[in-house]
Formats: structure tokens, C-alpha cells, sequence
């Protein structure tokens, strides 16, 4: 898929785009069910990157405290809490660069007791070396996320500390490992609608389709260089999210961070538009989101139900 091939969706008249989204979703899912996850921190803050819209980065003075890698017994606790919410998927995700091999062996025996609980299991803890993607997909780790944030270009504007490539290598040595490839990006960091397109033109050129696509909502903190962003048009969020939808046919389309402001019109928009899963929990690593009696009320006036 090429820029001009995804800009040609992207302008369409809206109702047009959404009504080919809601086509194309109907084509592949049922539109009245929707897929939950939820992501917990396992090891929070002092983060050697700089991701510049990141609190958990040691580059940045956000207040946030740096938390050591939780046991393993509070893992599985959060877990079962989250599955009595309705989660079918729980994430695990550390502030690392990359993992030490010692600490991942922590983190699949975390991910091991996930598994036999009946859940999806999926981890997000920087960038991977092929055996300690083989080591994750041994210990039972479904899912892989590893987003690619933003367009190409205007990666270098964001992330200094890594390029663009290493996100690509790590994404392939876990599509190689036999792992499912969750990934995504970050809307409102000062990007261009351009920017947004070609991240989409990049999800595109990847070896699979991601099975999982996360699209966040910039969240600004204070103490981090993109503290005071602009809020993102809603309808260019939709307008995104459509044509994700169109693009890849057969990936979940999950509205990640950024959720808690969203009005209830704009999440049913969204879910027009092709949206078909969400993170549920009071919390998404370090940020708020909306509490679950609050999404579960929305999915019941839409008459949405869980997987």
C-alpha cells in the first residue's frame, strides 16, 4: 500500500469513509461484539529512553516514582481482577529499553501463570533479541506489542535515544518467533495528518498485518516535552480509525489511551467507524481511563457485548 493509495480513503466524504469501514467490519467481525483488554505496569519509571510524550522517562522530571518489577502473585491477582471485568486479553508492559535476561525469565514466569488462568496473554518491554522472543513464545506469550508511534519522518522528532529500524527489527523477530504482532501509534504529538497516513503506509509494509492495531490518543503530562499538545480533532481521530479499518480488514482496531476524555458519542463514532476493542481498567500503565462501569454502560446503550 502506497501514501497516495491510503490519502485517497482518508479524504473520502465522512459518511462515505464510515459507511465503507462499517462495511468492510461487518465483512470480517460482528459489529455488536467488542474485544476487552487490559494492560498493567509491571515495572514502572526510570525508563533510559526518551520518548517525549513518556512521564516513565528518566529524561523528563514528571513526579512519577520508579516502582521495581512487581512479584509475580500480584500479577496474577490484577489478572483475575481484570477477568471478572470482562478482559479476555491481559498485557503486561515494563519500562525498559530493552530486558535483562534475568528479569525476563520473571516476566514469562508472570506471563505462564497468566496463561493457565485462560487468558490471552500479551507483553510490551522494548525491544527484543530473537531468543528472547523464542524464550517469550515458550513461556505461552500470545501477543507482542511494539508500537512504531509515528510516521518514519517524524519519528526523530520524538524518540531520539532509537530509530525508526530498531522498532522494525524488533517487530520481526517477534512475527518470526510464531508471536502475534500488536502495533500501533500515538495521535497528537504535533504530527501532520501526512505523518498519520504514513505510519499507516509503514503498519502496511510490515511482513503480517498486525493482529492488533492500538491507536492512542496523546495524553499530555506536564514535565515531558509534549506537556502542552493540542487535543486532536475528533473527527480526524474517526476519520483514522476508518481508515485503519479499511486498510487492515482483519485486525482488531483498539482504541488505547487518550479515553478517558472521550464523550460517548465519540466513542460510538469510533466503533462506527471500525473500532472493535479497548483496554477496560481504571488505569493504562501510568495513566487514567475510564472506570469499567462507565465503558460497560456505554457498550450497553450501543448495544455492544463482550467476546
Amino acid at each position: 500500500m502506497e501514501f497516495e493509495d491510503v490519502r485517497e480513503i482518508y479524504v473520502r466524504p465522512f459518511s462515505e469513509l464510515v459507511f465503507e469501514a462499517q462495511r468492510v467490519h461487518r465483512e470480517n467481525f460482528d459489529p455488536k461484539k467488542i474485544q476487552l483488554s487490559a494492560l498493567l505496569s509491571v515495572k514502572t519509571g526510570a525508563c533510559p529512553e526518551d520518548c517525549a510524550y513518556c512521564p516513565q522517562s528518566a529524561h523528563y522530571n514528571t513526579g512519577l516514582a520508579a516502582e521495581p518489577l512487581l512479584k509475580a502473585d500480584a500479577v496474577v491477582s490484577a489478572a483475575k481482577a481484570a477477568k471478572a471485568q470482562g478482559a479476555t486479553r491481559f498485557c503486561l508492559g515494563a519500562a525498559w529499553r530493552s530486558p535483562k535476561d534475568q528479569d525476563l525469565e520473571k516476566v514469562c514466569e508472570m506471563v505462564s501463570a497468566v496463561k493457565a488462568l485462560g487468558l490471552e496473554t500479551c507483553a510490551t518491554l522494548g525491544m527484543l533479541t530473537a531468543p528472547q522472543a523464542e524464550r517469550l513464545k515458550t513461556s505461552g506469550l500470545d501477543f507482542y506489542n511494539h508500537n512504531i508511534d509515528t510516521s518514519p519522518d517524524y519519528y526523530e522528532k520524538i524518540i531520539t535515544t532509537r530509530n525508526f529500524q530498531d522498532r522494525l527489527d524488533t517487530l520481526e523477530v517477534v512475527a518470526e518467533s510464531g508471536m502475534k504482532v500488536c502495533c500501533g501509534g500515538i495521535i497528537g504529538m504535533g504530527e501532520s495528518i501526512e505523518d498519520r497516513l504514513q505510519m499507516l503506509v509503514s503498519l502496511s509494509k510490515l511482513s503480517a498485518a498486525p493482529e492488533s492495531i492500538p491507536l492512542n490518543l496523546l495524553i499530555p503530562i506536564a514535565g515531558t516535552p509534549l506537556g502542552n499538545s493540542a487535543k486532536v480533532d475528533p473527527l480526524d481521530f474517526v476519520r483514522l480509525v476508518a481508515t485503519t479499518r479499511i486498510l487492515f480488514p482483519k485486525s482488531y482496531v483498539r482504541l488505547a489511551a487518550g479515553r478517558e476524555n472521550m464523550s460517548e458519542e465519540f466513542h460510538a463514532l469510533c466503533f462506527l467507524a471500525g473500532a472493535n476493542s479497548v483496554f477496560l481498567g481504571e488505569r493504562l500503565l501510568t495513566a487514567h481511563n475510564p472506570v469499567p462501569e462507565k465503558d460497560h454502560s456505554i457498550f450497553e446503550k450501543l448495544g455492544i457485548s463482550a467476546e
